[in-house]
């Protein structure tokens, strides 16, 4: 696997190492020790899936806080979505700052998201299914989000998102007290 640096403090995006031959090919999507190695959290206790029918759906910002907090690892299994993450830890280098990439099904790409950085992605294609792994069950009171369209961010979004949850709408913006 070849882990490339996002720009964001512990973040990654982690291109799998195809060996190929007349029948195709075989990667690793993960491996515990590289993993690791790296010092990344490593202990994925739940996995979830996202299927998104329609281009321009948008999930996120997401993320969970402490005792609840969350690394991720995501892959899109069909179809295509512009994945982001937004640094939101306390005393970060990184903090406010965002990295994205497009993840699809034929660029096999992973995203892998540390614990106080929130997550979300936007669909570039109908039919597009994203593949979870994450550190920390599902905790609703720790469960908290960011504004996807908050101007102290300014993610670039190559679309336009058309269909947005009324959750993630409600989430509150970056100066109205969040990290």
């Amino acid at each position: 696997m070849n882990f490339i640096e996002t720009g964001l403090a512990g973040g990654f995006f982690v291109d799998p190492q195809r060996i190929e031959d007349e029948r195709g090919f075989f990667a690793r999507t993960f491996a515990r020790p590289l993993f690791e190695a790296r010092g990344l959290n490593a202990n994925f206790v739940q996995c979830n899936i996202s299927y998104n029918p329609r281009k321009g759906t948008l999930r996120g910002m997401h993320y969970q806080v402490p005792p609840h907090a969350e690394s991720k690892l995501i892959r899109c299994t069909r179809g295509a979505v512009f994945d982001v993450m937004v640094d939101l830890r306390p005393g970060s280098p990184t903090l406010r700052k965002w990295a994205g990439v497009e993840l699809t099904a034929d660029n096999r790409r992973l995203a892998y998201i540390p614990e106080g950085v929130a997550h979300g992605f936007v669909t570039l294609c109908d039919d597009s299914e994203v593949f979870y792994e994450i550190t920390a069950e599902y905790d609703a009171k720790s469960a908290r989000g960011v504004r996807w369209e908050d101007p102290v961010l300014a993610i670039r979004w190559p679309v336009e998102p058309t269909i947005v949850s009324e959750r993630d709408r409600a989430f509150p913006l970056l100066d109205s007290g969040t990290p």
